[in-house]
């Protein structure tokens, strides 16, 4: 590989890959589209593709999902913005307006995730429908988007690691990423007469957990014993996967005071709570069937 990339290339030099001129947008009419919105979109539509197909086959009638996703939609970006501005508040506390800028980024998953599942919520109660049957209807789907839109994250030089010479090392120009995202230990590892860093994918990585724990999920939904088991599949599958990948980036955001990456602590919480969660209802049901045996 050279010494000097161009930068707009991305390289896995490990596994012999050198992609020249990645785009970040392309133009349309004039408009220059990014490509970071293109993946947001299509893992938007998959996803709820996905959860229309799935709501046919159990018999519930799929334009519930389409109903909803315009609310989803809308309060699972203004929770993206809620949670990001929350834990970089000294970048906003001087300019309030720029917290409703959102062309300088500044979105987080979990924010909007957590607030998807309060419009849910929201909606099943309004309109009488059982919370925990949809939620797991549509959290097969919630995944798969996840998958596809971490790509959007590789078109925009972000979500990356720590320093690696891993099998699936990626590079990346200097100019192409933000000063703030290379940490000490990256730029440490500099080679002298380079123009690039040399980091892990995270957004690789995360994208192929989801799609783990989305054939996972569809493989055992057929077994699951109870409505909210897919949920609770689906929390606990997610946050194991981000509690490690989260703790190698290098765009963390942290609890206030401290250095401790907010979105690991969450990671956590949600495995331990979809552990315990789904341990108590199983004995539960299995209480329930032995009294009835027993009857």
């Amino acid at each position: 590989m050279n010494n000097i990339m161009d930068v707009s290339d991305i390289a896995f030099p490990h596994i012999g890959v050198y992609l020249e001129n990645v785009p970040k947008t392309f133009p349309v009419f004039g408009f220059q589209i990014a490509l970071y919105g293109v993946l947001i979109g299509l893992g938007v539509l998959s996803g709820v593709f996905m959860a229309a197909h799935i709501a046919k086959k159990e018999d519930v009638d799929p334009d519930i999902i389409w109903d909803v996703i315009l609310y989803e939609l809308i309060f699972s970006i203004i929770g993206a913005r809620i949670y990001y501005v929350i834990f970089e508040w000294d970048m906003y506390k001087d300019n309030l307006l720029e917290i409703f800028n959102l062309r300088h980024g500044g979105l987080a998953i979990y924010g909007a995730v957590i607030a998807a599942f309060i419009t849910l919520y929201i909606y099943c109660r309004i309109r009488k429908q059982s919370f925990l049957q949809i939620v797991d209807i549509c959290v097969p789907g919630l995944i798969l988007g996840q998958a596809i839109g971490r790509w959007g994250n590789f078109f925009n030089r972000e979500v990356f690691g720590e320093y690696t010479d891993n099998l699936f090392a990626m590079c990346l120009p200097i100019d192409s990423v933000r000063v703030r995202d290379i940490t000490a230990n990256v730029a440490a590892h500099i080679a002298d007469g380079t123009n690039y860093i040399q980091v892990h994918p995270t957004f690789l990585y995360e994208s192929l957990w989801n799609l783990l724990i989305l054939f996972l999920m569809l493989f055992y939904r057929k077994y699951k014993k109870f409505n909210g088991e897919m949920w609770l599949f689906y929390m606990g599958g997610y946050g194991l996967g981000r509690f490690w990948i989260e703790a190698i980036r290098t765009d963390q955001l942290y609890m206030p005071g401290t250095t401790i990456p907010v979105s690991q602590i969450l990671a956590a919480l949600f495995v331990l709570v979809s552990a315990a969660a789904d341990i108590i209802i199983r004995c539960r049901i299995r209480k329930t069937e032995a009294v009835s045996e027993e009857k």
